[in-house]
């Protein structure tokens, strides 16, 4: 995955509907983060207290400095992509053509655990 070893870490997704503009969005995330004990600018890929990533925005394509989405790394990411695939495997990720399920099948190994599940 690159980046320097770090401990096991729980990973999770969510879905949900905003009024925020992807930007916006991005920003209130990254504000969370912060609050959350995470130094920006900090590590790339290092042990941190929280990471929240903007994966998906709807069915849009974004090409920022500051922000792609999808992800650039979501087809390379089995532990984002399995509980992903638990929530819409048949979702079409943007630019791929392929669903998410098709996206998990074909990533690259990598020890994912299944937890308790939590429903909202």
């Amino acid at each position: 995955m690159g980046g320097p070893p770090q401990p096991d870490f729980l990973n999770a997704v969510a879905t949900g509907r905003t009024l925020l503009a992807p930007l916006d969005l991005l920003r209130l995330l990254q504000d969370l983060e912060t609050e959350a004990g995470r130094i920006p600018g900090s590590e790339t890929n290092g042990p941190r207290p929280l990471d929240l990533d903007l994966l998906l925005y709807g069915d849009r394509r974004i090409d920022l400095p500051e922000l792609v989405v999808p992800h650039p790394r979501l087809g390379e990411r089995r532990f984002v992509l399995a509980p992903l695939a638990d929530l819409v495997p048949d979702l079409v990720v943007p630019g791929t053509g392929r669903t998410v399920g098709s996206l998990l099948a074909a990533a690259p190994p990598a020890r994912v655990e299944r937890h308790k599940e939590v429903s909202a």
